[in-house]
Formats: C-alpha cells, sequence, structure tokens
C-alpha cells in the first residue's frame, strides 16, 4: 500500500514521492545519510530507540530527501500538490507550506520511530490539506473507537480521552526535538514553517483538549441529541 505526492513549482519544476505505508527501518541506506539525520543529534527526550540497533533517526531518515529537496524555498510559493491514495486522488493549489505539512505528516507516521508510529491509522486513511479542525475530529474518532473495542474485548476504555492526552505531550516532544533538527539543516522557511502548522496542530491536543471539543461538538451532535 502506498500514497503517491507530486508536487510542481509555478516554474514547472516537479518533485514526486512514493510513500510505501509499511517499510522497514534500512541500516544500510541510513549509513549514506547526512549528519543530521543520525539518532543523536537532537534526540528526542522521550526516543525509546537504542543506538546499537539504530544508527540513525528512523523518522528523520525517511524525512531527509524532503528537507533537502525544498530547504531553499519560501513558504508562501504556490505549488500544485497531486496525491494519489489507494482510494482516491486529490489536486489542491496551495501554499508550499500546506502541501509540505501533508506530505511531512504522512511520512513521520509511517517510519519506523515507535513515538510516530501511533499515528499510522491516521496515515492508513491519510486526508491530505486537512484542517485543524478535520484534524481534531478524525483523531478523537480513531481513538474513541479503538476504546469501543477495549470495551467489547474486556479491557478497560479511555472514554476521558487521558490516554490520547498523554500520547500527544509524547508528540509533542517529537516535534520539538524535530524542529532542532530542521533548524540545522533549512535556509528557506518552507520546512520549518510546515512543521510549525504540524507543530500547532498537534499541541492542540494537549494545551486545549476541551476546546477543540468544543469547536467540533456542533459537526456530531444535532439539537435533538443534545437533549436527553
Amino acid at each position: 500500500m502506498a500514497i503517491e505526492y507530486r508536487i510542481t513549482l509555478d516554474d514547472n519544476h516537479q518533485f514526486s514521492y512514493r510513500i510505501e505505508l509499511d517499510r522497514p527501518y534500512d541500516a544500510q541506506s541510513a549509513e549514506t545519510m547526512p549528519k543530521w539525520t543520525r539518532l543523536e543529534h537532537n534526540q528526542c527526550s522521550n526516543c525509546p530507540l537504542n543506538k546499537g540497533e539504530f544508527s540513525h533517526c528512523p523518522a528523520a531518515v525517511d524525512l531527509h530527501r524532503v528537507i533537502e529537496d525544498f530547504q531553499g524555498l519560501p513558504a508562501v510559493k504556490k505549488a500544485q500538490v497531486w496525491v494519489r491514495t489507494p482510494e482516491r486522488e486529490y489536486n489542491k493549489l496551495v501554499g508550499l507550506e500546506e502541501g509540505l505539512r501533508s506530505l511531512l505528516g504522512v511520512i513521520m507516521a509511517t517510519s519506523a520511530c515507535p513515538v510516530l508510529g501511533r499515528l499510522k491509522p491516521m496515515a492508513q486513511n491519510h486526508l491530505p490539506f486537512a484542517s485543524s479542525q478535520e484534524f481534531i475530529l478524525r483523531t478523537i474518532s480513531l481513538y474513541l473507537t479503538r476504546q469501543y473495542f477495549n470495551f467489547r474485548e474486556g479491557r478497560r476504555p479511555d472514554w476521558e480521552l487521558k490516554g490520547l492526552v498523554k500520547q500527544f505531550q509524547q508528540l509533542q516532544l517529537v516535534n520539538q526535538a524535530f524542529w532542532q533538527r530542521i533548524l540545522d539543516v533549512c535556509e528557506g522557511d518552507s520546512n520549518l514553517k510546515a512543521f510549525l502548522t504540524f507543530f500547532s496542530m498537534s499541541s492542540s491536543m494537549t494545551v486545549s483538549l476541551e476546546t477543540q471539543l468544543q469547536k467540533i461538538r456542533p459537526l456530531v451532535m444535532s439539537a435533538g441529541d443534545a437533549i436527553e
């Protein structure tokens, strides 16, 4: 199963990527990667990986081509972004920042990083160019579906979303460390702004979950449903 991205800039320069959703960490290939992808380079404070098994950060290894392709370009530059998932195709004229946020997100969520791997169900149902509201709704829906299966299969469900907050607190630590990695290698601002937007969407799940819930409440509750 793969997702394809094609990014065409306004000067017709084109970049193509094929992201296999189930891909292993390739230790041999990692050895050829630049210094900023090494595991100990701005390593996440909550990284569970062992340097003996992982010389390089799996997510950084997967991201390095995209980061280096776009490191000198401004985020406001327009791009035609075409995406093909196994189910459908998407095509949208966006600022480069928005296109990269979508691409970087699906690559990170399908890397061999154990922390980012918790987002893989989102990647398997990839929605390019998702708004903040869509991100919140999809994240909470997937989490509550998992809790329903926990309940049905005899495990304790987390209906109060406490585990979701903890999960995104861990993801925030990864985002912060990646921000430092990207700062070390980027000359332009496209990658930086894409990561900043991704970081902001993730952090909203921890610092203001109740606010986010109130924003999506009208989408899932009719006036009749609200009255017992």
